[in-house]
């Protein structure tokens, strides 16, 4: 009896063992995260529904990725997000922005990065409807994490905190300070189309 048990074991460990190393869609041997090189395109999705855009392309090299970035948040209004003196007298809305990002995977498809926005706002008084721009370069930190669906299509969620001067602009003696401080909760959905494992 004692035989056979171990004769049925040694007979199925390998089988076992090659079941756990098959290159399936939702488990790709190697890993995603796994990956030497890639080029990534991605687009925060929410800002087609606001009647704005997003698109980004990024290189990764092992652990590291660098990305840029342009964005139009459309009737988004960003001024909610901030969590010092935003306020409910204005709003505040994405105009075509640039930006780069720079990222280090910390454990398997979680990234932690940092970035550099060139901002620039509409800021429309809502009792009033005047509007004026505002630039502001924006810095911060982000953590997000890459959810694939197979080898090269993902949904990225995550957090921004982004971080910038003090501005203000005049609205005929009522002041609007800009946040110095935000932030929003990100979804991207991106592509690898190019990878090197």
């Amino acid at each position: 009896m004692k035989k056979g048990i171990i004769s049925l074991i040694a007979l199925f460990l390998p089988v076992t063992c090659a079941i756990a190393q098959t290159n399936t869609f939702w488990h790709p041997n190697p890993p995603n995260y796994e990956v030497k090189q890639a080029i990534e395109v991605e687009s925060l999705v929410p800002m087609f529904f606001t009647g704005g855009y997003h698109f980004a392309v990024g290189y990764r090299y092992k652990k590291f990725r660098l990305r840029a970035s342009i964005i139009n948040g459309g009737t988004y209004n960003a001024e909610p997000a901030g969590i010092n003196n935003s306020s409910a007298n204005f709003k505040r809305y994405y105009d075509t922005s640039p930006g780069i990002f720079y990222g280090y995977n910390v454990w398997k498809n979680l990234e932690l990065y940092s970035y550099l926005e060139f901002h620039k706002f509409t800021i429309t008084q809502k009792s009033t409807g005047n509007q004026q721009d505002l630039r502001s370069t924006d810095t911060g930190l982000g953590a997000s994490y890459q959810f694939f669906l197979g080898r090269c299509f993902y949904v990225q969620p995550g957090f921004h905190l982004y971080l910038r001067k003090e501005n203000s602009l005049d609205f005929n003696g009522v002041t609007y300070k800009v946040p110095t401080a935000d932030i929003s909760p990100v979804v991207r959905l991106g592509f690898r189309l190019w990878s090197k494992y």
